[in-house]
Protein backbone atom coordinates (compact mmCIF):
# COMPACT_ATOMS: atom_id res chain seq x y z
CA UNK A 1 0.00 0.00 0.00
CA UNK A 2 1.26 3.44 -1.03
CA UNK A 3 2.24 5.86 2.28
CA UNK A 4 2.72 9.13 1.48
CA UNK A 5 6.48 8.84 2.45
CA UNK A 6 6.56 7.44 -1.10
CA UNK A 7 5.31 10.01 -2.87
CA UNK A 8 8.44 12.28 -3.08
CA UNK A 9 7.02 15.21 -1.32
CA UNK A 10 8.91 17.70 0.27
CA UNK A 11 9.91 16.83 4.31
CA UNK A 12 8.76 20.01 5.34
CA UNK A 13 5.46 19.10 3.74
CA UNK A 14 5.56 15.36 5.10
CA UNK A 15 5.65 16.52 8.72
CA UNK A 16 3.09 18.71 8.23
CA UNK A 17 1.23 15.81 6.83
CA UNK A 18 1.87 12.71 9.60
CA UNK A 19 1.08 16.16 12.41
CA UNK A 20 -2.46 15.87 10.84
CA UNK A 21 -2.77 12.11 11.41
CA UNK A 22 -2.40 10.85 7.72
CA UNK A 23 -0.38 8.54 6.39
CA UNK A 24 -1.76 7.00 3.35
CA UNK A 25 -3.23 8.43 0.83
CA UNK A 26 -6.29 8.87 -1.02
CA UNK A 27 -6.53 7.06 -4.56
CA UNK A 28 -7.27 10.05 -6.08
CA UNK A 29 -4.06 11.87 -4.02
CA UNK A 30 -2.16 8.69 -4.84
CA UNK A 31 -2.48 9.31 -8.44
CA UNK A 32 -2.32 12.89 -8.83
CA UNK A 33 0.82 13.52 -6.83
CA UNK A 34 3.26 11.57 -8.88
CA UNK A 35 2.34 12.91 -11.96
CA UNK A 36 2.37 16.63 -10.74
CA UNK A 37 5.15 16.03 -9.13
CA UNK A 38 6.57 15.90 -12.58
CA UNK A 39 5.41 18.08 -13.90
CA UNK A 40 2.84 16.92 -15.88
CA UNK A 41 -0.64 18.19 -16.25
CA UNK A 42 -3.01 16.38 -14.35
CA UNK A 43 -6.73 16.01 -14.68
CA UNK A 44 -8.37 14.24 -12.21
CA UNK A 45 -12.23 12.84 -11.14
CA UNK A 46 -13.21 11.70 -8.47
CA UNK A 47 -15.97 11.93 -5.87
CA UNK A 48 -16.65 14.89 -3.00
CA UNK A 49 -14.89 13.69 -0.34
CA UNK A 50 -12.08 11.56 -1.32
CA UNK A 51 -9.62 14.10 -0.60
CA UNK A 52 -9.37 16.31 -4.04
CA UNK A 53 -8.30 19.74 -2.29
CA UNK A 54 -4.62 18.07 -0.59
CA UNK A 55 -4.45 16.05 -3.63
CA UNK A 56 -3.05 19.56 -5.37
CA UNK A 57 -1.90 21.40 -2.53
CA UNK A 58 0.98 18.82 -1.62
CA UNK A 59 2.54 18.59 -5.09
CA UNK A 60 2.19 22.43 -5.60
CA UNK A 61 3.79 23.34 -1.99
CA UNK A 62 6.55 20.87 -2.74
CA UNK A 63 7.30 22.74 -6.42
CA UNK A 64 6.96 26.02 -5.18
CA UNK A 65 9.58 25.39 -2.46
CA UNK A 66 12.41 26.75 -4.92
CA UNK A 67 12.04 30.34 -6.23
CA UNK A 68 10.83 33.93 -4.85
CA UNK A 69 7.74 35.51 -5.65
CA UNK A 70 7.77 39.60 -6.78
CA UNK A 71 5.25 42.09 -6.57
CA UNK A 72 1.62 41.59 -8.38
CA UNK A 73 3.26 38.66 -10.18
CA UNK A 74 1.90 35.30 -8.13
CA UNK A 75 3.69 32.19 -9.15
CA UNK A 76 0.91 29.60 -8.70
CA UNK A 77 -3.35 30.45 -9.19
CA UNK A 78 -5.92 28.19 -7.60
CA UNK A 79 -9.46 29.14 -8.77
CA UNK A 80 -12.55 28.21 -6.80
CA UNK A 81 -15.89 28.40 -7.73
CA UNK A 82 -17.24 29.67 -4.16
CA UNK A 83 -16.19 31.72 -1.35
CA UNK A 84 -15.89 29.03 1.16
CA UNK A 85 -14.25 26.51 -1.07
CA UNK A 86 -11.54 28.86 -1.58
CA UNK A 87 -11.22 29.75 1.94
CA UNK A 88 -11.19 25.73 2.57
CA UNK A 89 -8.00 25.71 0.33
CA UNK A 90 -6.94 28.35 1.96
CA UNK A 91 -6.66 26.95 5.16
CA UNK A 92 -5.38 23.32 3.97
CA UNK A 93 -2.28 26.07 2.62
CA UNK A 94 -2.04 27.22 6.05
CA UNK A 95 -1.98 23.57 7.25
CA UNK A 96 0.20 21.49 5.09
CA UNK A 97 2.84 25.28 4.37
CA UNK A 98 3.38 25.65 8.03
CA UNK A 99 6.82 24.64 7.79
CA UNK A 100 7.75 26.31 5.40
CA UNK A 101 7.99 30.47 3.87
CA UNK A 102 5.81 30.36 1.39
CA UNK A 103 3.22 32.80 1.35
CA UNK A 104 -0.29 33.06 0.05
CA UNK A 105 -3.52 35.75 -0.49
CA UNK A 106 -7.29 35.06 -0.65
CA UNK A 107 -9.25 37.04 -3.18
CA UNK A 108 -13.00 36.59 -2.63
CA UNK A 109 -15.73 39.01 -2.63
CA UNK A 110 -17.46 40.65 0.75
CA UNK A 111 -13.55 41.61 1.89
CA UNK A 112 -12.23 44.89 1.34
CA UNK A 113 -9.84 45.48 -1.92
CA UNK A 114 -7.20 47.75 0.18
CA UNK A 115 -6.22 44.89 2.09
CA UNK A 116 -5.69 42.52 -0.57
CA UNK A 117 -4.12 44.73 -2.93
CA UNK A 118 -1.36 45.35 0.28
CA UNK A 119 -0.76 41.09 0.35
CA UNK A 120 -0.62 41.60 -3.86
CA UNK A 121 2.00 44.22 -3.43
CA UNK A 122 4.53 42.40 -1.55
CA UNK A 123 4.20 39.34 -3.77
CA UNK A 124 2.46 36.16 -2.93
CA UNK A 125 3.60 32.27 -4.06
CA UNK A 126 -0.09 31.40 -4.15
CA UNK A 127 -3.12 33.25 -5.24
CA UNK A 128 -6.44 31.69 -4.13
CA UNK A 129 -9.47 33.16 -6.14
CA UNK A 130 -12.64 33.16 -7.30
CA UNK A 131 -12.97 34.21 -10.55
CA UNK A 132 -14.78 37.18 -10.47
CA UNK A 133 -13.41 38.81 -8.14
CA UNK A 134 -9.56 37.48 -9.35
CA UNK A 135 -10.80 39.18 -12.85
CA UNK A 136 -11.68 42.30 -11.00
CA UNK A 137 -8.24 43.10 -9.88
CA UNK A 138 -7.29 42.03 -13.55
CA UNK A 139 -9.17 45.01 -14.74
CA UNK A 140 -8.30 47.26 -12.41
CA UNK A 141 -4.17 46.54 -13.18
CA UNK A 142 -3.07 45.17 -9.71
CA UNK A 143 -2.44 41.91 -11.18
CA UNK A 144 0.04 40.30 -13.44
CA UNK A 145 -0.58 36.10 -14.27
CA UNK A 146 2.36 36.21 -16.89
CA UNK A 147 4.81 34.50 -13.83
CA UNK A 148 2.18 31.79 -12.67
CA UNK A 149 4.01 28.42 -13.36
CA UNK A 150 0.95 26.06 -11.65
CA UNK A 151 -2.59 26.59 -12.41
CA UNK A 152 -5.52 24.47 -10.37
CA UNK A 153 -9.17 24.84 -11.34
CA UNK A 154 -11.11 23.02 -8.75
CA UNK A 155 -14.62 21.72 -8.54
CA UNK A 156 -14.85 22.44 -12.61
CA UNK A 157 -18.21 21.06 -13.12
CA UNK A 158 -19.58 23.73 -10.36
CA UNK A 159 -17.73 26.23 -12.46
CA UNK A 160 -19.62 25.02 -15.33
CA UNK A 161 -23.18 25.47 -13.48
CA UNK A 162 -21.89 28.70 -12.13
CA UNK A 163 -21.51 29.83 -15.21
CA UNK A 164 -17.58 31.07 -14.90
CA UNK A 165 -16.41 29.02 -18.18
CA UNK A 166 -16.10 32.43 -20.05
CA UNK A 167 -14.01 33.62 -16.78
CA UNK A 168 -12.19 30.56 -17.05
CA UNK A 169 -11.01 30.85 -20.41
CA UNK A 170 -10.61 34.45 -20.26
CA UNK A 171 -7.98 33.57 -17.15
CA UNK A 172 -6.47 31.33 -19.00
CA UNK A 173 -5.67 33.41 -21.78
CA UNK A 174 -3.45 35.59 -19.43
CA UNK A 175 -1.30 33.14 -18.11
CA UNK A 176 1.77 31.46 -19.53
CA UNK A 177 1.19 28.65 -22.44
CA UNK A 178 4.12 26.79 -20.33
CA UNK A 179 1.98 26.53 -17.18
CA UNK A 180 1.38 23.39 -15.58
CA UNK A 181 -2.23 22.92 -15.41
CA UNK A 182 -3.84 21.07 -12.02
CA UNK A 183 -7.71 20.51 -13.01
CA UNK A 184 -9.57 18.43 -10.56
CA UNK A 185 -14.10 17.65 -11.20
CA UNK A 186 -16.64 15.36 -9.65
CA UNK A 187 -18.39 14.91 -13.16
CA UNK A 188 -17.12 15.11 -16.63
CA UNK A 189 -19.66 17.08 -19.04
CA UNK A 190 -18.97 17.72 -22.48
CA UNK A 191 -18.84 21.72 -21.84
CA UNK A 192 -15.29 20.18 -18.96
CA UNK A 193 -14.10 18.24 -21.93
CA UNK A 194 -13.82 20.65 -24.23
CA UNK A 195 -12.21 22.85 -21.81
CA UNK A 196 -9.79 20.07 -20.74
CA UNK A 197 -8.88 19.56 -24.26
CA UNK A 198 -8.44 22.70 -25.17
CA UNK A 199 -6.12 23.73 -22.05
CA UNK A 200 -4.31 21.06 -20.97
CA UNK A 201 -1.22 19.10 -22.40
CA UNK A 202 -0.98 15.40 -22.91
CA UNK A 203 -2.75 15.26 -19.12
CA UNK A 204 -2.44 12.42 -16.82
CA UNK A 205 -6.24 11.38 -16.39
CA UNK A 206 -7.02 10.24 -12.87
CA UNK A 207 -10.25 8.75 -12.36
CA UNK A 208 -11.03 6.86 -8.70
CA UNK A 209 -14.30 6.03 -10.13
CA UNK A 210 -16.90 6.52 -12.58
CA UNK A 211 -18.40 9.66 -13.36
CA UNK A 212 -21.02 10.75 -11.65
CA UNK A 213 -21.13 7.71 -8.86
CA UNK A 214 -22.05 8.33 -5.36
CA UNK A 215 -19.83 6.66 -2.55
CA UNK A 216 -20.61 3.44 -1.90
CA UNK A 217 -20.53 4.51 2.12
CA UNK A 218 -23.96 6.26 1.46
CA UNK A 219 -27.28 4.89 2.98
CA UNK A 220 -29.28 6.84 0.34
CA UNK A 221 -33.44 7.00 -0.03
CA UNK A 222 -36.39 9.03 -1.39
CA UNK A 223 -39.36 10.28 0.41
CA UNK A 224 -42.27 10.52 -2.42
CA UNK A 225 -44.43 13.38 -0.54
CA UNK A 226 -47.89 15.07 -1.77
CA UNK A 227 -49.76 17.58 0.30
CA UNK A 228 -53.16 17.53 1.36
CA UNK A 229 -53.91 20.74 -0.24
CA UNK A 230 -51.89 23.20 -2.04
CA UNK A 231 -52.00 25.84 0.46
CA UNK A 232 -50.95 23.30 2.89
CA UNK A 233 -47.96 21.85 1.09
CA UNK A 234 -45.06 24.00 2.06
CA UNK A 235 -46.24 23.51 5.86
CA UNK A 236 -46.56 19.83 5.51
CA UNK A 237 -43.48 19.19 3.88
CA UNK A 238 -41.62 21.08 6.89
CA UNK A 239 -43.50 18.86 8.73
CA UNK A 240 -42.24 15.74 6.72
CA UNK A 241 -38.82 16.94 7.39
CA UNK A 242 -38.78 17.08 11.52
CA UNK A 243 -40.42 13.89 11.42
CA UNK A 244 -37.35 12.62 9.20
CA UNK A 245 -34.81 14.15 11.37
CA UNK A 246 -37.08 12.25 14.39
CA UNK A 247 -36.85 9.13 12.80
CA UNK A 248 -32.67 8.91 12.83
CA UNK A 249 -32.66 9.67 16.19
CA UNK A 250 -29.70 9.67 18.24
CA UNK A 251 -27.66 8.64 15.20
CA UNK A 252 -27.93 11.89 13.75
CA UNK A 253 -25.61 14.00 15.61
CA UNK A 254 -25.77 16.70 13.02
CA UNK A 255 -26.88 17.53 9.45
CA UNK A 256 -26.82 19.54 5.59
CA UNK A 257 -30.33 19.94 4.69
CA UNK A 258 -30.21 21.34 1.29
CA UNK A 259 -32.87 23.38 -0.28
CA UNK A 260 -33.37 24.63 -4.47
CA UNK A 261 -34.31 28.41 -3.31
CA UNK A 262 -32.29 30.72 -1.18
CA UNK A 263 -35.87 31.95 0.26
CA UNK A 264 -36.30 28.49 1.37
CA UNK A 265 -33.38 28.33 3.18
CA UNK A 266 -34.32 30.95 5.23
CA UNK A 267 -37.81 29.69 6.13
CA UNK A 268 -36.68 26.10 6.70
CA UNK A 269 -34.20 27.38 9.07
CA UNK A 270 -36.86 29.67 11.00
CA UNK A 271 -39.73 26.89 11.15
CA UNK A 272 -36.51 24.10 12.36
CA UNK A 273 -35.43 27.02 15.09
CA UNK A 274 -39.63 27.56 15.89
CA UNK A 275 -39.61 23.87 17.11
CA UNK A 276 -36.23 23.38 18.93
CA UNK A 277 -34.04 22.14 16.14
CA UNK A 278 -30.67 24.24 16.56
CA UNK A 279 -30.45 25.26 13.36
CA UNK A 280 -28.89 28.13 10.97
CA UNK A 281 -29.34 28.93 7.34
CA UNK A 282 -25.94 29.77 4.65
CA UNK A 283 -26.68 31.36 1.23
CA UNK A 284 -24.88 33.45 -1.40
CA UNK A 285 -27.06 36.32 0.00
CA UNK A 286 -26.08 36.78 3.42
CA UNK A 287 -22.35 38.50 4.17
CA UNK A 288 -19.24 36.84 4.12
CA UNK A 289 -18.60 37.33 8.07
CA UNK A 290 -21.78 36.08 9.37
CA UNK A 291 -21.27 32.72 6.68
CA UNK A 292 -17.93 32.13 8.00
CA UNK A 293 -19.15 32.08 11.68
CA UNK A 294 -21.78 29.86 10.86
CA UNK A 295 -19.63 27.66 9.01
CA UNK A 296 -17.23 27.39 11.96
CA UNK A 297 -19.96 26.90 14.56
CA UNK A 298 -21.20 23.72 12.54
CA UNK A 299 -17.51 22.23 12.66
CA UNK A 300 -17.51 23.10 16.22
CA UNK A 301 -20.27 21.05 16.78
CA UNK A 302 -22.01 24.31 18.28
CA UNK A 303 -24.74 23.87 15.40
CA UNK A 304 -26.48 20.94 14.95
CA UNK A 305 -28.03 21.73 11.48
CA UNK A 306 -26.70 23.69 8.53
CA UNK A 307 -29.36 24.36 5.95
CA UNK A 308 -28.03 25.51 2.55
CA UNK A 309 -27.99 26.65 -0.66
CA UNK A 310 -25.75 24.99 -3.06
CA UNK A 311 -23.69 27.44 -4.33
CA UNK A 312 -22.50 28.12 -0.14
CA UNK A 313 -22.13 24.75 0.56
CA UNK A 314 -20.51 22.93 -2.46
CA UNK A 315 -17.10 21.56 -2.03
CA UNK A 316 -17.13 21.66 1.74
CA UNK A 317 -14.88 19.80 3.44
CA UNK A 318 -16.75 18.78 6.80
CA UNK A 319 -15.64 15.16 7.94
CA UNK A 320 -18.29 14.34 10.29
CA UNK A 321 -21.36 14.90 9.21
CA UNK A 322 -23.95 12.20 9.96
CA UNK A 323 -26.77 13.10 7.40
CA UNK A 324 -27.89 14.58 4.23
CA UNK A 325 -31.31 15.80 3.57
CA UNK A 326 -32.55 16.54 0.47
CA UNK A 327 -35.72 18.81 1.02
CA UNK A 328 -35.71 19.82 -2.43
CA UNK A 329 -34.58 17.19 -5.48
CA UNK A 330 -32.15 18.96 -7.38
CA UNK A 331 -32.60 20.88 -10.58
CA UNK A 332 -29.53 19.55 -12.19
CA UNK A 333 -29.06 15.70 -11.23
CA UNK A 334 -25.01 17.05 -11.04
CA UNK A 335 -26.07 18.20 -7.52
CA UNK A 336 -26.95 15.41 -6.01
CA UNK A 337 -24.34 13.81 -6.32
CA UNK A 338 -21.83 16.91 -4.72
CA UNK A 339 -25.19 17.36 -2.12
CA UNK A 340 -24.87 13.86 -0.28
CA UNK A 341 -21.33 13.68 -1.02
CA UNK A 342 -20.92 15.77 2.31
CA UNK A 343 -21.13 12.90 3.99
CA UNK A 344 -19.30 9.64 4.16
CA UNK A 345 -16.25 11.73 3.97
CA UNK A 346 -12.34 10.09 4.93
CA UNK A 347 -14.36 6.54 4.61
CA UNK A 348 -17.02 7.53 6.91
CA UNK A 349 -20.89 6.17 7.18
CA UNK A 350 -23.19 8.40 5.95
CA UNK A 351 -26.91 8.74 5.56
CA UNK A 352 -28.34 10.76 2.35
CA UNK A 353 -32.27 11.40 2.69
CA UNK A 354 -34.68 13.20 -0.05
CA UNK A 355 -38.00 14.09 -0.54
CA UNK A 356 -39.50 14.60 -3.55
CA UNK A 357 -43.22 16.27 -4.44
CA UNK A 358 -45.25 15.32 -7.57
CA UNK A 359 -43.84 18.48 -9.12
CA UNK A 360 -40.09 16.95 -8.96
CA UNK A 361 -40.79 13.71 -10.33
CA UNK A 362 -39.27 14.57 -13.82
CA UNK A 363 -35.74 15.52 -11.66
CA UNK A 364 -35.84 12.70 -9.73
CA UNK A 365 -36.04 10.61 -13.06
CA UNK A 366 -32.62 12.39 -14.00
CA UNK A 367 -30.49 12.26 -10.93
CA UNK A 368 -31.11 8.86 -10.93
CA UNK A 369 -30.49 8.55 -14.44
CA UNK A 370 -27.10 9.90 -13.82
CA UNK A 371 -25.84 7.78 -10.93
CA UNK A 372 -27.27 4.86 -12.84
CA UNK A 373 -29.24 2.96 -9.92
CA UNK A 374 -32.81 4.01 -8.44
CA UNK A 375 -32.77 5.28 -5.24
CA UNK A 376 -34.75 2.77 -2.46
CA UNK A 377 -38.31 4.15 -1.87
CA UNK A 378 -38.94 4.78 2.05
CA UNK A 379 -42.14 4.57 3.92
CA UNK A 380 -43.88 8.40 4.67
CA UNK A 381 -43.33 8.65 8.61
CA UNK A 382 -46.80 9.99 8.97
CA UNK A 383 -48.04 6.84 6.98
CA UNK A 384 -51.72 8.60 5.77
CA UNK A 385 -51.36 7.91 1.71
CA UNK A 386 -48.48 10.72 1.48
CA UNK A 387 -51.02 13.37 2.93
CA UNK A 388 -49.72 14.70 6.33
CA UNK A 389 -52.78 16.28 8.68
CA UNK A 390 -51.73 20.16 8.71
CA UNK A 391 -49.15 21.50 11.79
CA UNK A 392 -51.56 24.36 13.23
CA UNK A 393 -48.39 26.59 14.32
CA UNK A 394 -47.44 25.86 10.69
CA UNK A 395 -50.03 28.04 8.80
CA UNK A 396 -49.18 29.59 5.78
CA UNK A 397 -49.41 33.49 4.88
CA UNK A 398 -52.52 33.06 3.20
CA UNK A 399 -54.48 30.64 5.25
CA UNK A 400 -53.13 33.74 8.26
CA UNK A 401 -54.93 36.58 6.57
CA UNK A 402 -58.79 37.36 6.53
CA UNK A 403 -60.49 36.34 3.60
CA UNK A 404 -61.14 39.60 1.38
CA UNK A 405 -63.73 40.27 -1.61
CA UNK A 406 -62.95 41.28 -5.12
CA UNK A 407 -63.86 44.72 -4.47
CA UNK A 408 -60.71 46.71 -4.33
CA UNK A 409 -59.47 44.61 -0.42
CA UNK A 410 -62.30 45.32 1.55
CA UNK A 411 -63.63 42.72 3.71
CA UNK A 412 -66.18 40.77 2.10
CA UNK A 413 -69.28 41.07 3.64
CA UNK A 414 -72.19 38.44 4.74
CA UNK A 415 -74.63 38.38 1.24
CA UNK A 416 -78.35 38.64 2.08
CA UNK A 417 -80.32 35.70 1.59
CA UNK A 418 -82.90 35.44 -1.43
CA UNK A 419 -86.54 36.33 -0.49
CA UNK A 420 -88.21 32.69 -0.15
CA UNK A 421 -90.83 32.12 -3.14
CA UNK A 422 -93.54 31.35 -0.88
CA UNK A 423 -92.58 35.23 0.88
CA UNK A 424 -92.57 36.67 -2.63
CA UNK A 425 -96.02 35.48 -3.34
CA UNK A 426 -97.71 36.12 -0.34
CA UNK A 427 -96.78 39.82 -0.91
CA UNK A 428 -99.36 41.78 -2.10
CA UNK A 429 -99.07 43.09 -5.79
CA UNK A 430 -98.75 47.27 -5.65
CA UNK A 431 -102.21 48.94 -7.25
CA UNK A 432 -101.43 51.18 -9.48
CA UNK A 433 -102.36 54.80 -8.36
CA UNK A 434 -105.64 56.21 -10.39
CA UNK A 435 -105.17 58.76 -12.86
CA UNK A 436 -105.71 62.49 -12.12
CA UNK A 437 -106.24 64.81 -15.12
CA UNK A 438 -103.27 66.92 -15.01
CA UNK A 439 -103.31 71.37 -15.23
CA UNK A 440 -101.84 72.53 -18.09
CA UNK A 441 -98.29 74.12 -16.44
CA UNK A 442 -98.61 77.38 -17.39
CA UNK A 443 -102.31 77.49 -15.44
CA UNK A 444 -100.12 76.02 -11.99
CA UNK A 445 -99.73 79.02 -9.53
CA UNK A 446 -95.85 79.49 -8.91
CA UNK A 447 -95.49 77.99 -6.04
CA UNK A 448 -96.70 74.59 -7.26
CA UNK A 449 -94.79 74.80 -10.51
CA UNK A 450 -91.40 75.16 -8.07
CA UNK A 451 -92.58 72.36 -6.00
CA UNK A 452 -92.84 70.54 -9.00
CA UNK A 453 -89.20 71.68 -9.90
CA UNK A 454 -87.99 70.46 -6.47
CA UNK A 455 -89.48 67.10 -6.93
CA UNK A 456 -87.50 66.37 -10.46
CA UNK A 457 -84.24 67.51 -8.98
CA UNK A 458 -84.22 71.06 -9.92
CA UNK A 459 -84.30 73.67 -7.22
CA UNK A 460 -87.09 76.36 -8.14
CA UNK A 461 -87.68 78.98 -10.41
CA UNK A 462 -84.56 81.12 -10.74
CA UNK A 463 -81.82 77.96 -11.64
CA UNK A 464 -80.60 75.38 -12.90
CA UNK A 465 -83.08 73.01 -13.66
CA UNK A 466 -82.13 68.90 -14.44
CA UNK A 467 -84.45 67.46 -16.94
CA UNK A 468 -87.31 69.37 -16.22
CA UNK A 469 -88.24 69.18 -20.21
CA UNK A 470 -88.26 72.26 -22.70
CA UNK A 471 -86.61 75.32 -21.37
CA UNK A 472 -89.85 78.38 -22.23
CA UNK A 473 -88.46 81.30 -23.73
CA UNK A 474 -89.82 84.44 -22.70
CA UNK A 475 -91.64 85.52 -19.56
CA UNK A 476 -94.46 83.64 -19.82
CA UNK A 477 -97.23 84.79 -17.62
CA UNK A 478 -95.58 86.80 -15.05
CA UNK A 479 -95.10 89.91 -17.48
CA UNK A 480 -94.98 92.88 -15.70
CA UNK A 481 -97.90 95.44 -16.56
CA UNK A 482 -95.91 98.06 -17.18
CA UNK A 483 -93.99 96.37 -19.80
CA UNK A 484 -96.99 94.94 -21.52
CA UNK A 485 -98.23 98.75 -21.55
CA UNK A 486 -95.44 99.54 -23.80
CA UNK A 487 -96.10 97.11 -25.86
CA UNK A 488 -100.13 97.40 -26.81
CA UNK A 489 -99.19 101.74 -26.96
CA UNK A 490 -97.01 100.63 -30.49
CA UNK A 491 -99.62 98.01 -31.51
CA UNK A 492 -102.32 100.89 -31.49
CA UNK A 493 -99.88 103.42 -33.14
Amino acid sequence: MTKFTDLNLDPKVLKAVVETGYDTPTPIQAGAIAPALEGRDVLGIAQTGTGKTAAFTLPMITLLGRGRARARMPRSLVLAPTRELAAQVAENFDTYAKYTKLTKALLIGGTSFKDQDKLIDKGVDVLIATPGRLLDHLERGKLILTDVKIMVIDEADRMLDMGFIPDIEEIFKRTPFTRQTLFFSATMAPEIERITNTFLSNPAKIEVARAATTNVNIKQGVVMFKGSAKLKEASEKRELLRKLIDAEGPACTNAIIFCNRKSDVDIVAKSLNKYGYDAAPIHGDLEQSHRTRTLEGFRDNKLRFLVASDVAARGLDIPAVTHVFNFDVPSHAEDYVHRIGRTGRAGRSGVAIMICAPRDVKNLEDVERLVKETIPRLDNPLDNGGAMAPAPAEATETEQRPKRSRSRGRKAEPREEEPKVEEAKAAPAPQPEPKTEETPRAQQPREDRNREDRNRGGRGRGNDRRDNGPRIVGMGDDTPAFIAKSFEERAKG
